[in-house]
């Protein structure tokens, strides 16, 4: 007897994975999402293959696991999924110290960032 289960918040034909903890600034990783957003998944795998951004790697990881979902978890096609949805969210910020003239101090930040993809089962149209 537990708690009954939350309904779906996505659609029939969605899948989505959240990569949590990225240790890069939220503008940074936007300018990746941007790359994918739109596109079917296996060119917005191949972008992310060779683009130069060291987080392409990270977002790569989570672009697979919502394929990965779609496919094991919901029972979607994997040659019709197109990246329905990539946005980016702060996540914690380490403060940090340097030290500055005449005793004075500054603030160094260092940001993490979360990305949350959504891909969609689309039919294509012949």
């Amino acid at each position: 007897m537990g708690k009954p289960a939350n309904k779906r918040a996505l659609a029939d034909n969605e899948a989505k994975a959240v990569g949590r903890m990225i240790r890069v600034s939220p503008q940074k990783l936007n300018l990746v999402a941007q790359l994918i957003r739109g596109k079917k998944a296996d060119s917005a795998l191949a972008d992310l293959t060779f683009s130069n951004k060291r987080v392409a790697r990270d977002v790569k990881k989570v672009l697979q696991s919502a394929i990965a979902n779609a496919e094991n978890n919901h029972d979607l096609e994997v040659d019709e999924l197109v990246v329905a949805e990539a946005y980016v969210g702060k996540n914690l910020v380490m403060k940090r110290w340097h030290a500055r003239a005449r005793g004075r101090v500054g603030r160094i930040e260092k940001p993490f960032s979360q990305i949350t993809i959504v891909v969609r089962q689309v039919e294509e149209q012949a």
